[in-house]
């Protein structure tokens, strides 16, 4: 038996995964199989420290000294191969908000920032929110769910002087691919070209499965360092989402003196008492933790995949390279967005991401959540099969 296996229960901790079901789907009885954290207990280190730290009754202000910024370097260092100096690390408490202070560090508004969708929702919002113009540069599906980039829209968006900024998803959420090398220089080529400035949200990079690399991209090239600005946390990887702990990482000295005034403007350079903790624990004593998650995630998705080939062969649904996000293609049942959806809640009992909050491209897509024990993925497949049998009998 994996640890993973053990369901823990999560009510009345005040999780959002659970508290907002009957404000998003109009029922506490579904399957909450929707927000990116995991249904598993962190690593046994961080909890360690964290139970050490709270026996002194005091919480005040606390800094991040030094063993901070080296379990990042020592981390990226360990997993990427990214010799990282201390100076080109600022801390913020969240990768959605570094993306909406890159924003306002550097566009103004009425300016364009591109987007790749279907993607992540907060992308559209963290543009729209500071009075940017969202520019859309939408992947290419080919066959069997596999996206790529649309490199001639992509030069075509850049080109346009009011278009300054790109925020790549790498790897992507939803669709689940790891951006090779090649892609990646074909991309960052374009926005070197026209001085467009990339923002790389990675939160998802220790999360690569079966055998695939994640490249930071800054890593790629000094040319390329130049107009990166990284975002990475430990939130996704070890489920430590609550500690708002993250980092943007930057070689070039302009780039990341505009991003920290923005932090320091907001005053968010404080923290909280624990994040810091947490991600030292995790980054020095958890990578084991980690190599276990990720067969279990293998496996879970094996498990999804190989029931929707012969159970319902009609859906489809592609392995993804990076993160335990399923990308569900139901576009076969000729539902509307609001029918797809209801149907999920209603009848299968479920409460995933509708597609289309991922862009217009994602209409008749349902993105699910697989970092849950085996046990629960299997009932909410045995529910969404047995609701499309009865469906389909209709």
């Amino acid at each position: 038996m994996s640890q993973f296996d053990t369901i823990l229960n999560r009510e009345e901790t005040r999780s959002i995964k659970l508290e907002y079901r009957e404000r998003l789907y109009g029922s506490s009885d579904v399957i909450p199989l929707w927000v990116a954290d995991m249904d598993f207990a962190a690593p046994p280190a961080v909890q360690e420290a964290i139970v050490n730290r709270t026996k002194h009754p005091i919480y005040g202000y606390t800094n991040r000294p030094k063993p901070f910024f080296e379990a990042i370097q020592n981390w990226l260092s360990r997993r990427f191969n990214w010799e990282v100096d201390q100076s080109w690390i600022e801390f913020s408490p969240g990768v959605v908000p570094n993306l909406g202070l890159a924003v306002q560090a550097f566009t103004k508004p009425g300016e364009g920032v591109i987007i790749q969708p279907p993607v992540y929702p907060p992308f559209f919002g963290v543009v729209k929110d500071f009075d940017r113009e969202v520019v859309e540069n939408p992947l290419i599906e080919q066959q069997e769910g596999y996206y790529v980039m649309d490199y001639d829209h992509l030069e075509e968006v850049a080109s346009k002087p009011e278009n300054k900024l790109l925020l790549l998803c790498h790897p992507h959420n939803p669709v689940g691919r790891v951006w090779t090398t090649e892609e990646l220089i074909r991309m960052g080529e374009i926005c070197k070209k026209h001085n467009v400035i990339i923002i790389s949200d990675e939160i998802h990079c220790d999360l690569v499965l079966y055998g695939n690399k994640h490249i930071p991209l800054a890593t790629i090239s000094p040319e390329l360092a130049e107009i990166t600005l990284t975002c990475m946390a430990p939130s996704k990887t070890f489920n430590l989402a609550g500690f708002s702990t993250s980092y943007m990482i930057s070689s070039n000295p302009d780039l990341l003196k505009a991003a920290r005034a923005q932090v320091m403007g907001y005053h968010l350079h404080m923290g909280n008492t624990f994040g810091a903790l947490a991600l030292e624990a995790a980054y020095n004593h958890s990578e084991y933790w980690l190599e276990e998650l990720i067969d279990y995630i293998e496996g879970n998705m094996d498990f999804v995949t190989d029931f929707i080939k012969t159970e319902m062969p009609e859906v489809k649904a592609r392995k993804p390279e990076a993160t335990y996000l399923l990308w569900m293609d139901f576009r076969s049942w000729k539902m509307k967005s609001t029918e797809l959806k209801n149907f999920m809640v209603n009848e299968a009992g479920l409460g995933l991401n509708d597609g289309v909050t991922f862009g217009k491209e994602g209409r008749g897509f349902m993105r699910m959540n697989l970092a849950s024990p085996r046990s629960v993925i299997e009932k909410a497949m045995t529910q969404m099969k047995s609701a499309r049998d009865r469906m389909q009998k209709v």
